[in-house]
């Protein structure tokens, strides 16, 4: 694609958590390889009163904490921290975007703001962005999530952002779009011409996409205890998955090939009814128990009050379309669970007849593993025979076929997902974003299960924390006569 790389970035949250960990270290890496513009200036903007000193200071021990050891070299971070000047500022009062303006300087050869903010916030800075004309033809807009808490609201957020930025200027990140593996989902599918024939209701029998997290809350009782699982996980980086899963070929690696794709499988998920609703989800909510080795407190107990918030759900989904007519998806996410791990297991469906049949001992179904984290591999497991004489017939044994992309591309430095996306907002590359259309059919999928929670009093069951989440996530599956991928 053509790109247009803007001259300056805006940065709101600069002092938080995520620009700490994330977006500093991120921009760091693409000021230290030359991939950030020449004269690239960035802005810096938050609540805390700071001079372009003081930021600076914060900003290089986030550096000192956060970069691999390996990554830190005194001159590049000198020079990186010239970049950047700071201005403080109350989002929610327009009266102080003036002095922001004037500190961003000439938007004439393109402005890409970050915007990390509440979505309470999301109205007010628009606002105050194009009331001091931070808002025209040359500035882009990058939207972290939440964008919303359900369909209305979404709606209304995007409505707010489209007031001062069309969509071809709004960028809503998802950041699992910006990791290596997940990108690999489009390599492996569209770049391989032997899946492709058995990519569909034929050729597979189930889909299991896993996110797992091994942490409790953590810093982010207030947030989660307004969203729970379902809204956190499953609404965007799950359904995400799902989408270049089961999408169609785009015509071309694009914004707008790709993305129609995604939209059309979210338009194509069956709404889970009210009566559906008990037979294909699960909620749970963590209690005390043991991750790796230590005693840990249950949910209520790390918030300090009674919550009915879920931390767990399982869910059986279906894409309702000619290729994946029947084929159940299966996606979970949890906190508190017995490892940290996302993959996406591929589960096709078994050989017609087997002739191995009482001699070679039992086939198993082909079964191919995306492993997004903590490591980055793809494996097929695959029907081998066991060496030997084969006296008493010949012996089948499940073996792996790994292809690990940390092994294969040993040379190659792994790019943190920020990066990619703080570029391709730099660049203008709208590819690996989020469209409208999408988020809403996102959004609605997701109401129609909590309406359906809601119409039967549904309260999450408790799990002990270091497990795989309340015995009901396991019948969800084996009533079809699936285990989950728990290997």
């Amino acid at each position: 694609m053509q790109r247009n790389p803007v001259g300056k970035l805006l940065l709101f949250g600069a002092t938080g958590d995520l620009a700490r960990r994330m977006l500093l270290p991120s921009l760091y890496g693409l000021h230290a390889d030359g991939l950030l513009p020449d004269g690239l200036t960035i802005t810096a903007t938050a609540r805390s009163e700071l001079d372009d000193a003081g930021y600076r200071e914060m900003a290089q021990a986030a550096l000192g904490e956060f970069l691999p050891d390996d990554r830190k070299d005194d001159a590049q971070i000198a020079s990186f921290l010239d970049r950047f000047g700071y201005q403080s500022l109350d989002a929610s009062r327009i009266d102080g975007y003036r002095a922001l303006a004037d500190k961003v300087g000439d938007v004439s050869g393109g402005l890409a703001i970050y915007l990390s903010t509440a979505p309470s916030l999301f109205e007010p800075t628009i606002e105050g962005l194009t009331s001091v004309g931070l808002a025209g033809e040359t500035v882009r807009i990058g939207l972290e999530k939440p964008l919303g808490y359900d369909l209305a609201s979404s709606r209304e957020i995007n409505d707010a952002v489209a007031k001062g930025f069309p969509e071809e200027r709004t960028f809503r990140i998802d950041h699992y779009l910006g990791k290596e593996t997940v990108q690999n989902i489009l390599a492996l599918r569209f770049g391989n011409s032997f899946f492709e024939p058995v990519w569909n209701a034929r050729g597979i029998d189930n889909v299991q996409i896993t996110i797992a997290e091994a942490v409790g809350l953590e810093d982010r009782a207030s947030y989660y205890e307004g969203a729970g699982a379902l809204r956190d996980m499953v609404q965007n980086h799950i359904l995400q998955l799902l989408a270049l899963i089961a999408m169609e070929p785009p015509a071309r690696f694009d914004k707008d090939a790709v993305r129609d794709e995604k939209a059309k499988v979210f338009r194509s998920l069956r709404p889970v009814t009210p009566e559906e609703a008990p037979h294909v989800t699960v909620t749970g909510q963590y209690g005390p128990g043991a991750t790796n080795g230590k005693i840990v407190k249950g949910y209520v107990e790390e918030l300090g009050q009674q919550s009915a918030t879920e931390t767990f759900v399982a869910i059986k989904a279906h894409v309702d379309n000619w290729r994946w007519e029947g084929v159940p998806f299966y996606l979970r996410t949890g906190k508190r669970m017995a490892t940290r791990r996302s993959e996406i297991a591929i589960q096709f469906k078994p050989v017609p007849h087997s002739m191995f049949s009482g001699r070679g001992g039992m086939l198993q179904p082909n079964t191919l593993v995306i492993r997004l984290q903590p490591e980055e591999y793809i494996q097929l497991q695959v029907m081998a025979k066991e060496p030997g004489l084969d006296r008493e017939g010949i012996r089948l044994r499940e073996v792996p076929l790994n292809l690990s992309l940390d092994a294969e591309f040993a040379g190659t430095r792994r790019r943190i997902a920020y990066e990619r996306l703080l570029l391709d907002l730099i660049e203008g590359d709208q590819t690996l974003f989020v469209r409208r259309d999408e988020v809403e059919a996102q959004w609605s999928w997701i109401d129609s299960i909590r309406a359906g929670w809601a119409a039967n009093g549904t309260k999450p069951k408790s799990y002990a924390a270091g497990t795989w989440g309340p015995s009901g996530a396991i019948a969800l599956t084996e009533r079809d006569g699936v285990t989950w991928q728990d290997d």
